[in-house]
């Protein structure tokens, strides 16, 4: 007879327990998220910063670009991505600072995110990604490294009309030397065939904790979005300072399968 772990009953039973913990997440979401709306009065698809357990398409390639405005400093980003071999994303790219007083910083960032498993409509998704940023704050300075690896979980519920995600990470800061644990919570809300919107909460354990909302308007469905957000400190700062809010505008390209 075959193992107890392979009968359909058991199967069945492993599902309800994976649903079971999507379930938990879906309260414990919306409820940060009935936290977090009051308070307005963290590579991912844009506009989101907590990631999704989703890749580009196969032999396809996106560039998710934008602006950030915080208060004293604006960013500019561009990250390419293309899908190589079905079921990794390879991403490469980078941002630039214009700092206080007329200072300049970069980064750039390499990542490779894998498919564990695909987010079907009404069922769940997962992803692993790995990768590794260079930040470089003065001319002719040694750039600081930092190195991280996320588990993006993806939930869809009411046939896509919602999607949420979790993430839960570890950081290694190469300014410190220290490790960090990493969070996000995100609940992507569908109101209208070309119009989404974004809302999440993501930080680092022990450490400031933020949130941003955002809407995104596919101008060509699948191939061209747009997306603007706004973003803040989540309560009391513990690393000090009473605000960070920022404001982005960002453009998404897509294209179709042309890779061999």
């Amino acid at each position: 007879m075959p193992p107890a772990l392979s009968t359909p009953a058991s199967i069945q039973w492993s599902r309800r327990v994976i649903e079971g913990a999507f379930a938990m997440l879906s309260i414990a979401a919306t409820g940060l998220l009935l936290y977090v709306a009051p308070t307005s009065i963290a590579w991912a698809a844009r506009p989101m910063i907590t990631d999704d357990a989703r890749i580009v398409d196969p032999k396809s390639c996106q560039v998710e670009s934008w602006v950030r405005r915080e208060t004293d400093r604006t960013e500019l980003w561009a990250l390419p991505g293309c899908n190589v071999g079905d079921a990794v994303e390879l991403t490469a790219g980078g941002g630039r600072f214009n700092e206080p007083g007329g200072a300049h910083a970069s980064d750039f960032l390499i990542q490779a995110k894998a498919l564990l498993r695909p987010l079907k409509t009404n069922s769940w998704g997962a992803t692993v990604s790995v990768g590794h940023v260079a930040h470089r704050t003065l001319a002719g300075a040694a750039a600081a490294k930092d190195y991280y690896v996320n588990l993006p979980l993806s939930l869809s519920l009411l046939d896509d009309r919602v999607t949420l995600h979790s993430n839960t990470g570890w950081l290694r800061e190469g300014s410190t030397g220290r490790d960090r644990a990493t969070w996000g919570l995100a609940a992507e809300t569908q109101l209208h065939p070309r119009v989404g919107l974004v809302t999440e909460a993501f930080g680092q354990v022990s450490r400031d904790s933020f949130y941003q909302l955002g809407l995104r308007f596919w101008v060509v469905p699948d191939r061209v979005q747009i997306d603007t957000t706004y973003g803040n400190r989540l309560g009391s700062a513990v690393s000090g300072g009473a605000q960070a809010r920022w404001f982005s505008i960002g453009l998404r390209l897509l294209s179709p399968a042309f890779l061999p």
